[in-house]
């Protein structure tokens, strides 16, 4: 597993009935895990919690705020700074699992000892985006969601990284990808964390299992002729590691040779002595 157990700013405390506690800075949150079907171990610090979000049986769902909570806040990780906030669909803006996937794209960059072009797909509010320009790559950050890719430059900036070599797109990724391969464009490393579902600026629809093996197909081409990485992160129910990396050796390893490779991604929980799991990912190394 590929344990996040890097943070300071940020802990799971507790799970159980299918939630977690989590400490983001200052800011304790409940938030639903259904992957949690064991009792928490210390129900007195649950009542700690600042603010819940509770589902609702018609989709989405609420926060319901137990104390003061600010609209937003930063947390650090390592050099880097995130604004976070609690948003209407529980999400923060943030997932911290993927610290372990930043260090490891962070020391490859670093021992490159060459100049690096890193393409970050799906790019949410650029947590890669942000690790690799302070790794010293040069970034192209493409997401479909205006707000998304405004937030992401914010926290370039936060982690003084905006004098950094960065691109900021909107754009639908398939598109994107195909004319970057008409203008000669290549990158040594690629990540992506493709939604299950979702829609392109024009209306696109998205739908994972229809559209990831030609997307990392198509992306294959874009890697340079002595590219680093490829990674691409699970988050849908079904999407075993396994089929992770049996996509990337049928795609990138098929195409560059090197190793693939998969496995669970996990935040370490301060009670109850486990690992809460938290998607997969598929690494590709040259």
């Amino acid at each position: 597993m590929y344990i996040a157990d890097g943070w300071t700013d940020y802990e799971v405390l507790d799970t159980g009935g299918g939630e977690k506690l989590e400490r983001w800075g200052d800011v304790i949150l409940r938030r639903p895990d259904p992957q949690v079907i064991w009792p928490a171990q210390d129900a007195a610090l649950w009542d700690r919690a600042h603010a819940r979000y509770h589902r609702s049986a018609q989709g989405g769902g609420a926060w319901e705020m137990l104390s003061p909570v600010p609209d937003q806040w930063t947390v650090r990780y390592g050099a880097l700074t995130f604004r976070v906030r609690p948003t209407g669909f529980k999400h923060t803006g943030l997932f911290p699992e993927q610290a372990a996937n930043w260090d490891w794209m962070s020391a490859l960059i670093r021992g490159a000892g060459r100049p690096v072009r890193v393409l970050n797909l799906f790019a949410y509010t650029g947590g890669a985006t942000a690790a690799c320009l302070a790794a010293g790559a040069e970034v192209c950050h493409v997401d479909a969601a205006k707000g998304m890719v405004s937030w992401a430059k914010e926290n370039a900036q936060l982690s003084g990284l905006a004098q950094k070599p960065a691109r900021f797109i909107v754009d639908d990724a398939l598109k994107f990808v195909l004319r970057e391969q008409r203008r000669g464009r290549c990158y040594e490393g690629i990540l992506m964390d493709p939604p299950s579902y979702g829609r392109g600026p024009d209306g696109q629809v998205w739908k994972l299992e229809n559209e990831v093996y030609g997307l990392v197909e198509e992306c294959a081409k874009l890697l340079s002729p002595n590219p680093l990485f490829f990674l691409i992160n699970g988050y849908t129910t079904g999407l075993q590691p396994a089929v992770l990396r049996n996509l990337l050796e049928k795609t990138v390893a098929l195409r560059h040779g090197g190793r693939a490779e998969a496995d669970e991604l996990g935040l370490p929980v301060r009670l109850g002595n486990v690992v809460l799991p938290c998607g997969a990912s598929g690494r590709w190394q040259a």
